[in-house]
């Protein structure tokens, strides 16, 4: 049976991670992405898009927050490409980038209630 390539590829990655230190652009990059998780507003957020798709109205009525305030994290998240935004006319509707972001939430929630 015939691997597909983005498997390959994680293996590979795999592979590194086993064997040799990242460069320090991929440290800088990691710990850029941890920052980004080390927010309990954009977790929030997270959470909030973690199965469905949501504009910001909605998403500031549910954690009871203003616009502005999501609107601001946002941008942090989508810049940091854990979120992406489909436009339909007038309003942007949110959503978690991929499953990798799933993965990761999922990963550290196990480690969370470990006992």
């Amino acid at each position: 049976m015939e691997q597909c390539q983005t498997c390959l590829y994680n293996l590979r990655i795999l592979d590194k991670l086993k064997n040799e230190l990242p460069e320090e652009n991929t440290i800088a990059q990691l710990a850029e992405v941890f920052k980004i998780f080390g927010d309990n507003t954009r977790l929030k957020i997270l959470w909030v898009l973690f199965d469905k798709e949501m504009c910001v109205y909605d998403i500031a009525d549910n954690l009871n927050m203003s616009q502005s305030a999501i609107s601001h994290q946002l941008r942090t998240l989508k810049q940091a490409r854990l979120i992406k935004a489909r436009r339909d006319g007038k309003n942007a509707f949110y959503s978690i980038d991929d499953d990798h972001v799933k993965r990761i939430i999922e990963q550290v929630l196990i480690h969370v209630d470990e006992k």
